[in-house]
């Protein structure tokens, strides 16, 4: 949609390659972090692209600049542990100059807030390490508010103090009822501080301005975002679900990029050199390449270094799990190639309902995501790899199967391609109109399925919960608007709003470009190299989508047929508690033909599966499950009297195991034993399971759909 929107990619303006500051930067000590000349560049690229082209066309003003000062000292303390009221106090002035320093490019303010809270957070950590040295009495009764959100700021240092030895001897307490050897939980907790000093210092100026990014972006609407360039290239790993490089995942533990897991089939995996918690030292390019030590290094810097392109060759120096930093390392060469990630993609399982003395087969399939490999697809790769393409493989196995329904479960979907949206539609649907699309000049454009083949013509439903969102409900609301199947869950997510992906890379003039290559950069930011891009990406909202129906899926959702207990909050999650969040309203609704008419059928569906939850002991569990989380989520504040903070433990505990076991007992599944782990490959998804009951609902009544297409116009 809207394929002409990418003409913003050449749109890039020559801009002033470094700011002058209006006054010199401020400091709060040596471990301070710099803004660079690309940095300020990105900043107004960025501002320059919102005020022209966001769907909200948001004026950069003092009340905008209030909203964004606001939410970046959230980001950085939303709890009210690290800055003293002191310190907001001080920032008070950079409330209404944030927009001006934007429009100008100049992040000295933004950084010295950062820093600010950097030394407080070093200083807090170091604080809590010397109360190592001391001891604590688990018997006195006192409490610990870890939840401060809504607290005043503390307001001296002898305050915040008592908070942070606190916190310590909650960590302690914690460790002590599950080991009574204290120089052992000390000592483990000493090791865990001192880590988050070494995570701090590794910071670098690209986290700074990823942080602001985030709260300039979002004070505009919740869906416009800037990626850096490691950030972008892992957005564009997940919308493609695959990647370039060995077929690994990697994790910083005790200062070494360790291995986590191997893809099976990739380049790791055929090397037979690598195995899990193996520790990379070195990385080099190609056959000849100097070798670059790693060790000390923040995972996603490692992982620039070891991704690159489809072809190309590295080198990783490995030290294997179990030697030692002085034991002779292995060098193992690889050749880069594309992995598909295959756990991330759609799945797919059948279950077998039995109803009036006959089997019902249902195809359940999973879809995580609205993916599509861009690249591939454009470059004519005739394996791109999509959601569409996987679900159509999926739908002709469940076919050979002789599956009686499908379900689609888009549960925790939170959308992605909307090119994928409409063409997964198509699937099931013939032909015709799937969602529209309004820009910023109130042009509507209506994407339309045109092929007509239609995958599956069985009886369908959509599973759906509060994190279905966007294509999510383009496709759910689409299949509602036909009567092609039922929609099944709780309300989804309510994001109606469309976003274009700009390469900064791209729109950045090429005279900028050559000025900034020959400036060093500063404040610890990596070049990128390979594949990612230098400048990053900006997700900006330039359009709006409705159903077909008329109505926007913003804020509202999609509103289910059948509607199951929220196990996510709604008061708390969802478009609707978003401040900066477009509002619903509607268009004329296009010219579609409906398949179908659940009316009639729906509510002796909905009374079946009614008297069905009023018998089932799964569904006490759950609203006891509910209703537990909403008081766990209430509390402020925990015990650190150890005798009281172990009853309530082993009381929650026990309720938790004997809920499980019950739940299990429903299920037709064995009980568990005290320490006993639950098998892997168990599935206690009972959501899911009602889901296929309902349909096997339907099927039972005789698909009782309207017999003749009705033709619905504006």
């Amino acid at each position: 949609m809207f394929k002409k929107l990418y003409i913003l990619l050449i749109l890039g303006t020559a801009l002033a390659c470094k700011a002058a500051p209006s006054k010199p930067p401020q400091t709060t000590g040596p471990g301070d972090l710099h803004p660079d000349e690309q940095q300020s560049v990105v900043l107004k690229e960025v501002a320059e692209l919102i005020s022209k082209y966001n769907y909200k066309k948001v004026e950069l003003n003092d009340s905008i600049s209030k909203v964004i000062f606001d939410r970046y000292i959230k980001s950085l303390d939303e709890n009210h542990n690290y800055f003293l009221a002191s310190d907001i106090k001080s920032f008070e002035p950079y409330k209404i100059v944030l927009d001006e320093d934007i429009r100008e490019g100049n992040l000295d303010d933004v950084f010295f807030i950062f820093n600010v809270y950097k030394k407080r957070y070093n200083e807090h950590v170091k604080y809590s390490l010397a109360q190592l040295d001391k001891n604590f009495d688990f018997n006195k009764n006192e409490d610990f508010t870890y939840d401060r959100d809504s607290l005043p700021y503390i307001a001296s240092q002898a305050e915040m103090d008592n908070q942070w030895s606190q916190r310590v001897k909650y960590d302690l307490l914690n460790l002590k009822l599950a080991n009574a050897d204290m120089t052992k939980n000390k000592d483990i907790l000493r090791k865990r501080y001192n880590n988050l000093l070494i995570q701090s210092n590794k910071l670098a100026n690209t986290d700074v301005l990823q942080v602001f990014m985030d709260a300039l972006t979002n004070a505009i609407d919740p869906h416009t975002n800037y990626f850096n360039p490691a950030n972008a290239a892992e957005f564009n790993i997940d919308m493609s679900r695959s990647l370039e490089g060995i077929g690994a995942s990697l994790m910083s533990e005790n200062e070494y990029v360790t291995i986590k897991t191997i893809v099976p089939g990739g380049p790791a995996d055929k090397s037979h050199l690598i195995n899990i918690d193996d520790r990379i030292i070195g990385v080099a390019q190609g056959k000849t390449g100097e070798f670059q030590d790693i060790v000390g290094w923040r995972v996603d810097n490692a992982i620039t270094l070891i991704r690159g392109s489809k072809g190309t060759v590295v080198k990783l120096k490995i030290l294997p799990k179990g030697k030692n930093a002085s034991d002779k390392p292995k060098i193992v060469e690889m050749v880069r190639e594309k992995i598909i990630l295959q756990d991330q993609s759609a799945k797919k399982e059948i279950r077998t309902y039995n109803e009036n003395g006959k089997t019902v087969k249902i195809g359940i399939i999973y879809v995580p995501a609205f993916y599509l490999d861009f690249n591939a697809y454009k470059a004519g790769d005739p394996k791109y790899k999509s959601t569409t393409r996987d679900v159509k493989l999926i739908l002709d196995t469940l076919k050979r199967d002789n599956v009686d329904g499908v379900v689609m479960d888009l549960r925790q979907n939170g959308g992605g391609s909307l090119v994928e949206a409409v063409d997964l539609t198509g699937l099931f649907i013939k032909t015709g109109p799937v969602v529209q699309v309004r820009d910023t000049k109130n042009r509507v454009e209506v994407d339309e399925d045109e092929d007509p083949g239609i995958a599956w013509t069985g009886p369908m439903a959509v599973l759906v919960d509060r994190f279905s969102a966007s294509a999510s409900e383009i496709f759910s609301g689409a299949i509602q608007d036909y009567g092609r199947g039922m929609i099944i869950g709780t309300q989804t997510y309510g994001k109606g709003t469309v976003q274009s992906v700009i390469d900064l890379d791209q729109v950045i003039s090429p005279s900028i470009k050559e000025m900034l290559a020959n400036i060093t950069t500063k404040g610890g930011a990596k070049k990128p190299i390979g594949t990612m891009s230098k400048f990053g990406q900006l997700n900006l909202t330039m359009a709006k989508f409705y159903r077909i129906s008329g109505g926007s899926t913003q804020h509202k959702g999609v509103t289910p047929d059948i509607s199951f207990p929220a196990v996510i909050p709604l008061d708390k999650y969802g478009e609707d508690t978003e401040p900066s969040a477009l509002p619903y309203d509607m268009i004329k609704q296009s010219t579609y033909t409906k398949v179908g008419d659940f009316s009639t059928v729906i509510p002796q569906l909905s009374k079946m599966h009614t008297e069905r939850m009023n018998s089932s002991p799964n569904y006490k569990y759950l609203l006891e499950d509910i209703a537990d989380f909403k008081k766990r989520d209430a509390e402020k504040s925990v015990t650190l009297n150890e005798e009281q903070l172990k009853k309530q433990r082993d009381a929650d505990e026990a309720t938790s195991f004997e809920r499980n076991n019950l739940r299990r007992v429903a299920l037709g599944l064995t009980p568990l034993k005290k320490g006993e782990t639950r098998p892997k490959k168990e599935d206690l998804d009972f959501l899911k399971i009602e889901a296929g009951q309902i349909l096997t609902d339907y099927i039972s009544l005789g698909n009782k759909l309207t017999a003749t297409p009705v033709k619905v116009t504006p």
